[in-house]
Formats: structure tokens, C-alpha cells, sequence
């Protein structure tokens, strides 16, 4: 009881509202578009909530949030390289966290006024998929930047 607590605690801003039903803002130009009919094709009905209609994962239940293998964190829907794996730390709030992007190009960032809260969403440079929220929250790590990412929306290519 006292850890769900905790991680809503640490995380106040990630939501977990799984009956959302915004979807993505097709308008936007991406490298990689497809119709939704498509990304329902591709994409477990889990990945399709969170990555194309912003919703949120559970938090402490993504396979990455403990991963500390050595490698690649893609997106789950284009295979975009998002995040490496010696920019991840654990931010005890039950989503895996990063202090920077493999590359500015990788993600873009974008305003999120939903819920009476204005935020910074993360989405996909390559596909619009929505990844999560970074919070300038001062962690100490070397950007002070704390990007929250859903599990789900990740895939990882471990370094051989």
C-alpha cells in the first residue's frame, strides 16, 4: 500500500487515467505517419492507448523501469533510437527514467495542459508516439532533467 502511494508521490505528475481518450494530433509532421487502423495493426492494444492516445502506463509494472543492461531503449512503434542506457537512473517513481536523449533530434517536447496541469510531454521525433514527461526537477544528475518514460512505449537493444 505505502509504495503505490510513494511512486504517485514522487510522480504526482504522471498520470494513470487508463480511459483517456485523446489520440494523437495526426496534423504534426512526422517522418513516419500512419492511420491509426495501421498503428492498431502494429501496436499491442496497451501500446496503442499509450503511444498514439497518451495514456499511461501503471507505474512499477514496465520490464525496463529495473533494466540496467547495457544498450539502446527504442520506440516501441518506429524503432527510433530514443535513449541510452548510461543516461538512465532510478528515479524511484515506477517508470524508467533518463537525464537526457541519445540526441535533441530524437524526441520532441511539447506543452501538456491536460488534467488543470501544464506539463512537457515527450513524443517520438520520428512517429508523434507518446513517450511520457520530462520534469526539470533537479535531480542530480548532469542535466537535472528528469525524463519519464512509459515502458510500454519503449522497446531495448541490448549492446552485445
Amino acid at each position: 500500500m505505502l509504495l503505490p502511494l510513494l511512486a504517485a508521490t514522487q510522480c504526482k505528475s504522471q498520470q494513470t487515467n487508463s480511459t483517456k481518450s485523446t489520440t494523437m494530433d495526426t496534423s504534426k509532421n512526422f517522418a513516419i505517419t500512419k492511420t491509426d487502423e495501421e498503428w492498431k495493426q502494429i501496436l499491442t492494444p496497451e501500446e496503442y492507448r499509450v503511444l498514439r492516445q497518451k495514456g499511461t502506463e501503471r507505474p512499477f509494472t514496465s520490464e525496463y523501469e529495473t533494466l540496467w543492461d547495457t544498450g539502446t531503449y527504442v520506440c516501441k512503434a518506429c524503432g527510433a533510437e530514443l535513449f541510452t542506457s548510461n543516461t538512465k537512473f532510478d528515479a524511484h517513481c515506477g517508470w524508467p527514467s533518463f537525464y537526457k536523449s541519445i540526441d535533441k533530434s530524437a524526441v520532441k517536447e511539447v506543452v501538456d495542459s491536460s488534467h488543470g496541469m501544464v506539463r512537457t510531454e515527450v513524443v517520438c521525433a520520428q512517429c508523434g508516439g507518446h513517450l511520457g514527461h520530462v520534469f526539470d526537477d533537479g535531480y542530480e544528475q548532469p542535466t537535472g532533467l528528469r525524463y519519464c518514460i512509459n515502458g510500454v512505449s519503449l522497446g531495448f537493444k541490448k549492446k552485445e
